[in-house]
């Protein structure tokens, strides 16, 4: 069996307090925190993901997202509702049918950045 050298421990013996105390004060709240694991969770579904590109390029309908997506309009009118209760897309009527579109550039400035993560 080979020796494994085990990670260096901090044992306590100095806490730089003045550095806990900055990092202390610049921390979220345990609710914004939530909230924001709770948004990222929306990214997590490559589906709502693939939605949210469509809207980049256009506001479009239910069925037409469908179409492109070749899913069903349960699962995209599904995909559609988290994404709404998430405040990332909008909608409006016209008569009725309903078109969907991005919330706000923040939603493109999340994925913009993402994208620009996992591709370096």
């Amino acid at each position: 069996m080979e020796d494994q050298k085990s990670a260096p421990r901090c044992e306590f013996l100095f806490v730089h307090q003045d550095v806990v105390d900055q990092v202390n004060r610049a921390m979220p709240g345990e609710e914004e925190l939530f909230d924001l694991a709770e948004l990222f969770k929306i990214f997590g579904d490559s589906t709502r993901v693939r939605i949210l590109y469509v809207l980049f390029e256009a506001e479009m309908c239910v069925c037409d997202i469908a179409q492109l997506l070749g899913m069903t309009q349960s699962a995209i009118s599904h995909q559609l509702q988290v994404l709404k209760k998430s405040k990332l897309v909008k909608y409006r009527r016209e008569g009725k049918t309903v078109f969907y579109s991005l919330a706000d550039d923040h939603v493109r400035a999340i994925l913009d950045q993402g994208m620009e993560h996992v591709t370096e």
